[in-house]
């Protein structure tokens, strides 16, 4: 290990004096995101783990964590300092990096753990925070009042009242020193929502989940599931959330995929003194192994034989390095999984690696609330009776609101099939929500043909009997049949529904005329009657006109259309194309659309796929997007879009509202005067320049720009959601995709 030893990485510089404490968001994932906190010693990258150091017992040194792997910040017990004199008296004078040796981001805790371990702490609540402060440290931790899951309720509202007196007591001690602001609660949802709210009233940078260490030790990980969601959503966006004491990698995808941004770890050193590896899905023990359950570098000269041999010093620091290289990999897997998108996807398969995670994961995706396959759509018209059925004991759906509508689609790439925990991912669940609530058919359909059996995109199968079926059957509504559910056929290449990597059986089973119906119910077409019509292998127009007399409509699908009714065709299923992406991904009502589209005129490519859609004088209104199926605004579009908006402009910056918006127009985005000139020139929009928007702004979806008076200046993609515009300070709020000039106006 000397080889490294000398190899130094370059000291944190400050961040700038007006960002300290602050915090942005620069990637995200639905409720995942990663983000940088801007701090005296450096900018701290999260999602973050911060192993927890004991300045008496170094198992890995400080600077060895820092050069060797990069670690940006730790976390050490100002309490242990504060008692032991000659660790007072050198860190009073040295200060904190200095004991440590260094040189970035250092958190300490107050004494609350101790309280928990072994009683009451010897210290006052303003006195150890401003000892954390006079000592140098980068976050400090307020003491607060520790709660065990075995604590009735009224003890546990009395320690989360009394934490919420110390409080501002404690931001008056700490000065401008960053400071902790830890959520108790135990497992009392109530009392973690009070919790939430009385802390977030006051301006703390962090704020710790508290009390779910011991729940981890007993591998509840169900309760500590529920604890993440009656605590986060009720926490200021621009805060990070730190899950205190939890460290063991198995917890990271799902923690990180529900919001959580800072880890601690005194696992790696502990389970090393014990003679136990951290892994993904567990604990080993090294007592019996031939060869390691992951080759991380620490190890890769040494079989775990070797290791065993080794002085009990040297087999413990070994393992310790090695368990400190196992946790950095995975939460280096789970930024990755954020960037690409797949960060669910992740949790569901670690899921199936611990019983106890497993349950975890099934009590966030099972609840009859949610929008599964096999769900009504009562969900949709009437949440409070469906809060009420008393059958919603295994999920919050106010919570699951908040993970589901953050997510952003469509989005490009692949859905890979995962069996039936494919249907609950967060990301689907919204594709399908956006589609039920905001499509609508026309008044005059009565009849539906269903086309199954193949993967989407389904144009080249079906593009002819499309045709033909717009000139012969015009009121029909062609709909298509993907594992994922029922999508308009004009919605065919939309990811997810086109873009699902499945076994080839899941495509060729008979359809379910149950499942079929309840689809329809969700798409307005309960009244409708329906034919299926298997699209695999030859004879397939025999089959569709069986359906039609099925349905009692004339077939002769065999007839071939003219020329001009083939070229009227392919213009008005390109139309009802236009339509159907301006409802489902620019939140348009079906009036609007047909009023944009009307006169429309259509650039294709070689292969016959629209590229532009532009308006009667020839302007780019919008472009169907090949990899997703999305649509994309143009200049024009936007100021369509802006001139047939009803809605007054938004006056201020409202909390989310998930609900009772469909059909209302892409939501608008009002900046100030400072802003204005950069948004008209196609520059993104800050936080902090935003001064109103509206109540559904969402992330990964188009939106407008204006300014107070109403002028529009630009579209864009936003990145947050209303709430966030509202609580977040620094970073990217709109990507501006399109400026309109210094003329430009919604006229």
């Amino acid at each position: 290990m000397a080889a490294w030893k000398n190899d130094r990485r370059t000291d944190p510089a400050p961040c700038r004096e007006q960002d300290q404490g602050r915090f942005e968001v620069t990637h995200r994932d639905g409720r995942a995101r990663l983000g940088r906190l801007h701090t005296k010693h450096g900018v701290l990258e999260t999602p973050a783990l911060l192993p927890v150091v004991n300045p008496n017992i170094r198992t890995v040194e400080p600077r060895v964590m820092w050069d060797r792997y990069g670690i940006q910040a730790l976390i050490t017990n100002a309490y242990v300092m504060w008692k032991h004199e000659d660790l007072r008296s050198t860190v009073e004078k040295e200060g904190v990096h200095a004991l440590l040796d260094f040189p970035g981001v250092v958190m300490t805790d107050s004494g609350t753990f101790q309280s928990y371990v072994y009683g009451d702490v010897e210290v006052g609540v303003e006195d150890i925070v401003a000892f954390q402060a006079s000592i140098g440290v980068d976050i400090a931790t307020m003491l607060d009042v520790f709660t065990r899951p075995d604590m009735t309720s009224s003890e546990v509202e009395k320690a989360v009242r009394e934490t919420a007196a110390r409080a501002a007591l404690s931001l008056k001690a700490a000065g401008d020193t960053m400071l902790n602001g830890p959520v108790q609660g135990g497992v009392f949802r109530e009392l973690r929502h009070i919790s939430a709210e009385l802390m977030a009233k006051h301006p703390f940078a962090i704020h710790p989940i508290g009390g779910i260490v011991p729940v981890m030790e007993q591998q509840r990980y169900k309760e500590y599931a529920k604890i993440m969601m009656a605590t986060l959503p009720l926490l200021p966006p621009s805060r990070p959330v730190h899950m205190f004491g939890c460290g063991h990698p198995m917890l990271f995808p799902m923690s990180i995929a529900l919001g959580a941004d800072l880890f601690d770890s005194a696992a790696y050193a502990l389970f090393a003194r014990d003679g136990r590896l951290l892994t993904p899905w567990g604990t080993e023990r090294i007592d019996e192994l031939v060869d390691w359950p992951l080759l991380m570098p620490c190890v890769a000269n040494f079989s775990p034989e070797e290791v065993r041999n080794m002085t009990s010093k040297e087999k413990e620091r070994m393992l310790a390095h090695y368990n400190l290289e196992v946790t950095l990999a995975e939460l280096a897997r789970c930024k990755e999984a954020v960037r690409q998108g797949r960060i669910w996807q992740l949790a569901e398969q670690r899921s199936h690696q611990h019983p106890a995670l497993r349950e975890a994961f099934l009590w966030l995706t099972t609840s009859p609330s949610l929008d599964r396959n096999i769900r009504p759509e009562k969900f949709y018209t009437d949440r409070d009776a469906a809060r009420d059925t008393g059958l919603d004991q295994g999920m919050w759906e106010d919570a699951w609101d908040w993970v589901v509508w953050s997510q952003q689609t469509p989005r490009k790439g692949g859905v890979l099939w995962g069996g039936d925990d494919t249907f609950s991912r967060p990301r689907i669940v919204k594709a399908r929500r956006m589609l039920h609530m905001r499509w609508k058919a026309a008044e005059s359909v009565e009849n539906v043909v269903v086309f199954h059996g193949i993967r989407g995109p389904y144009r080249e199968r079906i593009n002819d009997v499309l045709e033909w079926l717009n000139v012969h059957h015009p009121t029909l509504e062609p709909m298509v049949l993907s594992p994922l559910g029922l999508v308009p056929a004009s919605l065919e290449d939309l990811n997810p529904f086109a873009h699902l990597d499945a076994p080839e059986w899941m495509l060729r089973h008979d359809p379910e005329n149950g499942w079929i119906e309840q689809e329809l119910q969700r798409l307005g077409l309960s009244k409708a009657t329906y034919a299926c019509v298997d699209v695999v292998g030859n004879g397939m127009k025999q089959r569709l006109a069986l359906a039609l007399e099925s349905l009692g409509l004339a077939n002769g699908v065999h007839e071939p259309l003219a020329e001009q009714q083939r070229t009227n065709a392919r213009s008005s299923l390109r139309r009802k194309q236009g339509m159907a992406k301006q409802m489902v991904m620019l939140n348009t009502s079906r009036e609007v659309a047909i009023s944009v589209m009307e006169g429309c005129e259509f650039v294709v490519n070689r292969e016959g796929r629209v590229k532009n859609i532009n308006d009667a004088d020839g302007h780019h209104l919008f472009s169907p997007r090949l990899r997703d199926g999305g649509i994309s605004l143009a200049a024009a579009g936007a100021k369509a879009l802006m001139t047939h908006r009803s809605e007054p402009l938004p006056g201020g910056l409202p909390l989310t509202e998930w609900w009772g918006h469909a059909g209302m127009g892409p939501a608008v985005v009002v900046v100030d005067e400072d802003a204005e000139p950069f948004v008209r020139k196609g520059r993104n929009v800050f936080h902090g320049f935003v001064i109103a928007c509206d109540p559904w702004l969402a992330p990964g979806e188009a939106c407008l720009i204006t300014n107070q008076a109403g002028d529009l200046l630009g579209h864009g993609v936003s990145q947050c959601t209303s709430t966030e515009m509202a609580d977040l300070k620094k970073g990217i709020a709109v990507k501006t995709r399109g400026g309109l000039g210094a003329t430009s106006s919604p006229q």
